[in-house]
């Protein structure tokens, strides 16, 4: 595969990433490093990583976090690529990997030995758990829900609903991503040496429910999951539409509470002594979602939507994945970026949800094939000053 040069005036341009990930977690941290910029060249076995061939639901792992990234294969059976390996990382900024602790040592590239030959290595593993007692556990995104309490407050203590995404596995890769920001940030003011990062999968999703545990911990009071929770608002709910159609309302302040009974005719709410407080209209819930319910039901959510915008009261259409690919703000210019797998398809993926100096990040990216850079990169680390890492120049 013919190497991508950086977008100009993309921060991470120059910092060089060797990556050995697979699944999820470790591969989101290098396929965000490579949008920022960043050089990354994913190490793969002979077979290549696993979730190149995945289906199902699984069928998106591979080109989705893999966009960007240069493709070279090793066997560590052989003495020769574990050398490769370690003039590569010679030349390197960061080194992610998701392994357990303890396998890496087996092929030369346990913490000791990268500590000992490339001091200046910003090495960043990404883990099921931090240190302590489970650290020797693997772990996947919906254990870390279930233990967290995180499926249960999703769904309910006795039938727990894990979220409908690998959330954790995409955010403990952004926590990579910022664990290695900082380290960069210090090599840039000065620090010589690199850094040991540990990213935790079960302490981003502890992180998740923090707002939960931080209610208990400070009103003694259990915290109720979200179908079975007390509303803070008295109209924060699905509403059926006309045609079929559902969405989602939340009146959340005292001005969209006063527009929204205006609007659809509700004056009698206005007019009632009894529900002049927010509390007072929570605590009468019972009687106002129905009729509120009654109105909604004479429009579909097309009017409703035009309706809900203009009074700027908070609004949605339940809809699916799919049917975001006909929706007028993900389709917008740079909404959606395209990119190509490594059998030559084009896909559409939402863009990095960040824009840079007022344009979007991620167009044009593509999947390599398996060791389609292998060749080139061997040559380029044999034209590379094996010295200048150590020395601190690319830092």
């Amino acid at each position: 595969m013919e190497r991508e040069e950086p977008a100009a005036g993309l921060p991470l341009a120059g910092v060089r990433v060797i990556e050995m990930t697979h699944m999820v977690m470790g591969p989101t941290c290098g396929m965000i490093l490579a949008q920022l910029g960043a050089e990354v060249i994913k190490v793969e076995p002979p077979s290549g990583d696993k979730t190149r061939s995945l289906g199902g639901m699984g069928t998106a792992f591979f080109p989705l976090f893999n966009r960007g990234k240069r493709s070279v294969v090793l066997d560590f059976e052989k003495a020769e690529d574990r050398e490769t390996m370690h003039r590569l990382l010679a030349t390197a900024d960061v080194f992610l990997e998701n392994f357990r602790d303890g396998q890496l040592e087996k092929q030369g590239l346990g913490a000791d030995e990268l500590r000992r030959r490339h001091p200046h290595l910003i090495v960043a593993g990404h883990k099921g758990f931090l240190s302590g007692p489970y650290e020797h556990r693997p772990a996947l995104d919906e254990v870390v829900q279930m233990m967290s309490g995180l499926a249960a407050m999703t769904g309910t203590r006795e039938k727990p609903q894990r979220v409908g995404s690998s959330a954790n596995d995409i955010m403990g890769g952004m926590f990579g991503v910022i664990a290695i920001l900082a380290a960069l940030y210090q090599k840039r003011a000065g620090k010589r040496d690199g850094a040991d990062i540990r990213i935790g999968l079960f302490e981003n999703c502890l992180f998740l429910v923090a707002q939960h545990m931080v209610e208990y911990e400070m009103t003694g009071n259990k915290p109720r999951s979200m179908p079975e929770r007390e509303h803070a608002w008295p109209i924060y709910d699905i509403f059926d539409a006309g045609g079929g159609e559902r969405i989602f309302i939340g009146v959340v302040t005292e001005g969209h509470w006063q527009s929204f009974c205006r609007e659809f005719g509700l004056a009698e709410f206005l007019d009632d002594a009894s529900l002049r407080t927010t509390t007072d209209r929570i605590l009468a819930r019972s009687r106002i979602i129905p009729r509120v319910a009654e109105v909604i039901r004479q429009w579909n959510v097309a009017e409703l939507s035009q309706k809900l915008d203009a009074l700027n009261i908070c609004f949605s259409p339940i809809n699916r994945p799919e049917d975001l690919f006909a929706d007028p703000h993900v389709l917008r210019p740079g909404g959606l970026v395209n990119n190509v797998t490594a059998d030559g398809k084009p896909f559409r993926v939402p863009a990095l949800p960040i824009e840079w100096n007022g344009s979007n990040i991620g167009e044009g990216l593509k999947v390599a094939p398996l060791g389609a850079d292998t060749a080139a990169v061997r040559a380029e680390i044999d034209n590379e000053d094996p010295t200048s890492k150590a020395a601190g120049r690319r830092a």
